[in-house]
């Protein structure tokens, strides 16, 4: 049954070429803020190793370290309460350039204003802030540690679940501690809370931004933690190695669906596409990788993995060509990324690794997408197509460990980074 919708939806295509209707190319955007970093938030959910989002905080500091992947000579972050019931009140924060571990580099501290000069804000429930700028100067590829004192019992916290790099809080308030001594070393997660983005300006004024999009591949599981090895960091160190530095944003969510949303892992691609991608006019190009787990959840009765409707191959190419459009529209140009192998993982079956041939067939070869990097051809065993070569393997036979990471970040043609 599902080869002749895979025909259908293919409709006789050669080799893959640019997508007829591919973005007209748009002038350098006007001076202003450029995104270094973001993250996809979430619902506080519990996710894949423990974390506080559930419990929240209640008149503590949280301290977050985070690589920006475009720099400047002044800062400024973004704050969501997403999925908060109630508004946040943030008494204060602050930012520096990274130090050992939860210290920061001396004198390079700055308090942030949310208006007026405020310390203090109200992120309103469903919403968020954006701080005023700070004079803190940053290259490319450097770490920024951003503190934020919670005064007040927050209830249930947005989040981004893998964020793979530590995060520290303390009691009391210790957003000014530079030394890092306030904030106990056992008292750690590797998610993010509340802080979305980190934004610079001072630099180059150009359209540049790439954005990859996806599940957890996209977001790093298994890449190790503070390594700055998912596969997006990767192509930012590629990027600038090559002279060709640019932003590069990881809009991954560990459990994520295509066509789905979930309780557990976060909103379907296509509802969360405009606040992750759409709403940034620094975007010129969008990676996709997505559609792995809404293959695979049907075919594991776990709670986790819930919804888990069969999607066919037709369903999921009638989302890949909806996200196309919608990005087409502003101008942004899509790369497809084909769907990574995972014999041996729990919900391998013969029925989901014949939907993954047919959908990585139509991604090859419908010239539908404005470029298409073979992430699975990549990551593959030699031996057999099926599974992850064993260099690759995370040890779930489905996520890459780091040095599967890099084979995609480097199967990326820079050339198509537009």
């Amino acid at each position: 049954m599902l080869v002749p919708a895979l025909a259908l939806a293919v409709g006789g295509t050669g080799a893959v070429a640019a997508a007829a209707s591919a973005p007209a190319r748009v002038p350098a955007v006007a001076n202003g803020w450029t995104t270094g970093w973001e993250a996809a938030m979430q619902r506080p959910s519990i996710g894949f190793e423990p974390n506080w989002s559930e419990a929240g905080f209640s008149r503590q500091t949280v301290r977050q370290v985070v690589r920006v992947t475009d720099g400047g000579t002044r800062l400024r972050i973004r704050l969501s309460n997403q999925y908060g019931g109630s508004p946040l009140k943030v008494a204060g924060a602050t930012i520096a350039r990274t130090g050992k571990g939860a210290a920061v580099s001396p004198g390079s501290l700055r308090h942030l204003a949310f208006g007026h000069g405020a310390r203090s804000v109200d992120v309103p429930a469903g919403g968020q802030v954006v701080s005023e700028a700070a004079d803190v100067t940053v290259k490319p590829l450097e770490s920024v540690t951003v503190t934020l004192y919670l005064p007040e019992t927050t209830g249930p916290a947005t989040t981004h679940l893998q964020g793979y790099a530590t995060t520290y809080r303390t009691s009391g308030d210790h957003r000014a501690d530079t030394d890092g001594s306030a904030f106990p070393k056992g008292d750690t997660t590797h998610s993010w809370y509340y802080l979305s983005g980190v934004e610079a300006a001072g630099g180059p004024a150009r359209r540049d931004t790439v954005v990859a999009v996806g599940d957890s591949i996209t977001d790093g599981f298994g890449s190790g933690n503070d390594a700055d090895s998912r596969y997006p960091d990767r192509l930012a160190d590629r990027l600038a190695s090559a002279g060709r530095q640019r932003p590069v944003l990881n809009a991954g969510i560990g459990g994520a669906m295509l066509l789905s949303d979930s309780a557990w892992f976060g909103e379907k691609i296509g509802t969360r596409l405009q606040r992750d991608v759409l709403a940034n006019p620094r975007v010129s190009t969008m990676i996709l990788l997505a559609g792995l787990n809404d293959v695979g959840f049907s075919e594991a009765d776990i709670p986790t993995f819930k919804p888990n409707p069969d999607r066919g191959v037709a369903e999921l190419i009638a989302g890949y060509r909806a996200v196309i459009r919608r990005a087409h529209a502003q101008g942004i140009r899509v790369v497809g990324g084909t769907l990574l192998p995972m014999g041996g993982a729990e919900y391998y079956t013969p029925k989901s690794a014949a939907k993954i041939r047919q959908l990585n067939q139509w991604i090859r070869t419908s010239g539908e997408y404005d470029a298409v990097v073979d992430f699975n051809r990549a990551v593959a065993d030699p031996d057999d197509s099926e599974r992850l070569r064993p260099g690759f393997d995370s040890g779930d036979h489905k996520h890459p460990n780091a040095a599967g990471y890099k084979a995609m970040a480097d199967a990326v043609n820079l050339a198509d980074l537009h």
